[in-house]
């Protein structure tokens, strides 16, 4: 099994807090300086960790980003804590520590890259924390996005004090390889319930309500799309926050991230960043898709 986390460049690692939450630092490559740029802050979903953006930053660090990969409390190397006791809450602190360290390390405040679990905890935090810009990557929806596009046929069910990794039993996706899916049954771990009763409507939770008009930053959001009510629900996701929307029709939620298509997503989200650069240039007017 490739093991894709193992093959990240060489780069800087500390614990942050007074929960020892492991941030991974990766600085922009020699020779790709560009200055004004705002550094990245990467927030990893449920049962993950840093681990998970491994195909992502080499291609960040490479075009002269640079990386913060932060580890939630419990997650991956940041010290074992007791997910029957973490909540949503935590999470929020987790990045709030993250960000404030991003900044005293760089200097300005960071675009937010956030998938899944992360998307809907950086959405949240962005109502009331400064932050250069926001990413979503087939986030958890807000209350308000379900709203308009709920999800159909659940049986939702509680989620007991802990939720157990996924068994990722299958050999493959429609855009993973057993070895991407390999990669990931190496690490997944397990997630705190309360965390889950609170954000997910999959165990029956009311959802977290985002004041989309407080989220003043720039913003794009990236769907997997499977049908067309995956479309509607990204689309709605976006036009809450007022942001940019790319659909991938035949992706998958941990495809995007670690699967063969994988380079889609960071492509266009490679253009949004130049943009975004652009559009602070001094005499710069924002373009109409980073509206805010």
């Amino acid at each position: 099994m490739r093991d894709y986390a193992k093959e990240l460049p060489e780069h800087g690692e500390k614990f942050i807090g007074e929960n020892d939450l492991f941030l991974e630092i990766f600085h922009r490559y020699h020779g790709s300086q560009q200055p004004g740029r705002p550094p990245l802050l990467f927030v990893h979903g449920a049962f993950t960790g840093s681990w998970m953006w491994s195909k992502y930053i080499p291609h960040f660090m490479a075009a002269g980003w640079d990386s913060y990969c932060i580890n939630l409390r419990g997650h991956y190397k940041s010290r074992s804590v007791d997910f029957t006791q973490l909540t949503f809450e935590d999470y929020l602190e987790d990045i709030r520590e993250a960000i404030a360290e991003v900044v005293d390390d760089s200097g300005g405040p960071p675009v937010v890259i956030g998938f899944s679990m992360g998307g809907i905890l950086s959405q949240k935090l962005a109502e009331s924390v400064e932050i250069a810009g926001l990413v979503l990557i087939d986030s958890s929806i807000c209350r308000q996005v379900h709203d308009e596009v709920p999800y159909q046929g659940l049986a939702p069910q509680a989620p007991g004090l802990v939720v157990p990794a996924p068994a990722r039993g299958e050999q493959f996706s429609a855009d993973e390889t057993c070895e991407d899916i390999a990669f990931q049954r190496k690490y997944l771990s397990m997630e705190s319930g309360k965390a889950f009763g609170a954000f997910s409507f999959h165990f029956g939770a009311k959802g977290v309500s985002v004041d989309g008009a407080r989220i003043a930053c720039p913003s794009l959001v990236i769907s997997a799309v499977g049908n067309d009510d995956d479309d509607r629900r990204g689309r709605a996701a976006a036009r809450h926050i007022g942001g940019e929307y790319l659909g991938l029709p035949g992706t998958t939620h941990t495809g995007l991230l670690v699967g063969q298509r994988y380079r889609e997503a960071v492509s266009r989200i490679m253009d949004w960043l130049a943009r975004l650069q652009d559009c602070s240039l001094p005499g710069a007017t924002r373009p109409n898709g980073l509206n805010r």
